[in-house]
């Protein structure tokens, strides 16, 4: 199939398809006899394994060292384990920073009068 029909059935833009084809993330597909890139189902098979890791928030280089662990059928699992861990550690302490500046905003808010007066907590503490 071309790019486009690729990029659709991977679900991702054309555009991204060919910067992983260009970064080696996944292999420079074939061309046909017209010059057109063609992908078969194994590389949409990757490019979609490629956009599921880059949703949980996965770097490029996470998501080469997945690629390689999904094609390695010999694979550790502990491995593959310790990247996911890895970043499940990244995204709790991400959600405790988002939680710290709500409770903050959220007081400011609070205690901000929101009348017509100048004076506003909110802008105290942020000066």
């Amino acid at each position: 199939m071309n790019i486009s029909a690729a990029s659709k059935a991977a679900g991702l833009p054309v555009k991204t398809v060919r910067y992983y084809a260009n970064i080696g993330l996944v292999e420079a597909p074939s061309r046909s006899s017209a010059g057109y890139r063609t992908y078969d189902d194994t590389a949409v098979r990757k490019l979609v394994f490629i956009r599921r890791s880059r949703a949980f928030g996965f770097t490029i280089e996470e998501c080469r060292d997945l690629l390689g662990l999904y094609q390695d059928q010999s694979r550790n699992s502990a491995e593959v384990k310790r990247i996911a861990s890895k970043r499940l550690e990244e995204i709790e302490e991400k959600q405790r920073e988002l939680q710290s500046l709500h409770d903050d905003l959220s007081h400011l808010v609070r205690t901000c009068r929101g009348d017509d007066r100048p004076d506003c907590p909110i802008i105290d503490y942020l000066g």
